[in-house]
């Protein structure tokens, strides 16, 4: 005689208070679930990658002064630029380079900054690069 001989073949219960679960529901009781919140976003956000801020060399921030003064000359006519600069990352060091094309409205020396006709405006001490297009 068996363990389990006078219920083997007792049929199987059924619940009068709650539905038939389907196997797909039941399944979904014991899928993976994420046990720590946020593991993976901070996973992600350690491996993104973060440049480094570039220092300019005298020729190069000669070149950027000189385009600078260009663009005060002829700020008349509101010159078509595009400047690289750099973006410092909110949440790590290091950050990303940026281009960015528009036309410019005023040079702020007090602030230190390239104000374009949307409002926008670039940190002179940010500038990689400047180019002027018109």
């Amino acid at each position: 005689m068996n363990e389990y001989d006078d219920i083997i073949n007792l049929p199987h219960h059924q619940s009068t208070k709650h539905k038939h679960m389907s196997n797909y529901q039941r399944a979904a009781q014991f899928s993976p679930f994420a046990a720590l919140t946020g593991y993976d976003a901070a996973i992600d956000e350690t491996a993104r990658l973060t440049d480094k801020k570039l220092d300019l060399s005298d020729e190069q921030a000669d070149h950027l002064n000189a385009q600078i003064l260009r663009i005060i000359e002829n700020i008349t006519e509101k010159p078509q630029v595009e400047i690289i600069y750099f973006v410092p990352d909110n949440h790590k060091s290091g950050g990303e380079y940026v281009t960015v094309t528009g036309s410019v409205r005023r040079v702020d020396d007090h602030n230190r900054e390239i104000v374009f006709v949307d409002g926008m405006s670039v940190g002179i001490d940010d500038v990689w690069n400047i180019k002027i297009l018109r």
